[in-house]
């Protein structure tokens, strides 16, 4: 990268602090005011930058116009394919990827890659999830706010898929609890006996989840244990799509 190029997008993220004169800019980028000055006159012509009365400068509503398109121009499953293609390569089992629609109060798959074993758990992309027991469901409500979470949980219906599917409202909220806490979810069992199912978050730039992923399996063809021993890999491919989805290029390895 050039150094004009350099030091002119190093005035962005200082500006995002709060707004800066001219004499701040220069002191924070090294540079004399003269320069300083003609890489501000250049962001503020596009509309980057804007030069307050108090001849402070600060972000521009160009900046964030084309932050707001970018972000509702991403497609998360267009994003997130390849990493989940590449760990059902690795671990063989169906991995799906979903996300929570407000409006129907719906978690939907919106992706799927199939298991290579011959028994398999049966799902739909476009079909909703069993809300209340899914660890994509789990995940995506985990992550609203308190109230918010309330709201939902106390109007759902608690369908007794099996004897370990959630029984009411207060143990909903306290699961979501959990998993909001330690930043993962389960399903074993919960909805069919015999499938087990990992899940990790999906986040967008300001941290917040937009979706939700994880990797499903019959009991037959591994334990529950084996299933959480993939844990690590589940949650290093949602950070890697995390990254690439919300442009953050720093590594940040999940926890074990």
């Amino acid at each position: 990268m050039s150094q004009t190029v350099d030091r002119a997008l190093s005035i962005l993220p200082l500006l995002a602090q709060g707004p800066a004169d001219l004499g701040q800019v220069a002191e924070r980028l090294g540079v004399h005011k003269s320069t300083a000055l003609r890489l501000l006159r250049t962001l503020h012509e596009h509309g980057l930058v804007y030069r307050q009365q108090d001849q402070r400068y600060r972000l521009g509503a160009r900046l964030f116009a084309l932050a707001q398109e970018a972000v509702e121009n991403l497609d998360v499953r267009e994003i997130a394919h390849p990493h989940l293609a590449a760990l059902n390569n690795e671990c063989g089992h169906t991995v799906h990827l979903a996300v929570y629609e407000e409006t129907e109060v719906e978690v939907l798959y919106i992706d799927k890659v199939e298991s290579r074993y011959p028994v398999r758990m049966y799902s739909r992309i476009g079909k909703p999830v069993a809300i209340t027991v899914a660890a994509v469901a789990k995940l995506l409500l985990a992550d609203l706010p308190e109230a918010e979470r309330r709201t939902i949980a106390e109007k759902l219906d608690y369908p007794t898929y099996t004897s370990r599917s959630t029984p009411n409202a207060a143990a909903f909220l306290k699961e979501l609890a959990l998993v909001r806490e330690q930043g993962w979810a389960t399903d074993l069992g919960g909805h069919e006996e015999s499938i087990n199912c990992v899940g990790a978050p999906i986040r967008g730039a300001d941290g917040r989840v937009v979706a939700a992923m994880s990797v499903s399996a019959p009991n037959v063809v591994v334990t529950a244990e084996e299933l959480l021993a993939l844990l690590p890999l589940v949650r290093r491919t949602a950070d890697a799509i995390s990254r690439e989805y919300s442009g953050n290029t720093s590594p940040k390895e999940a926890r074990a």
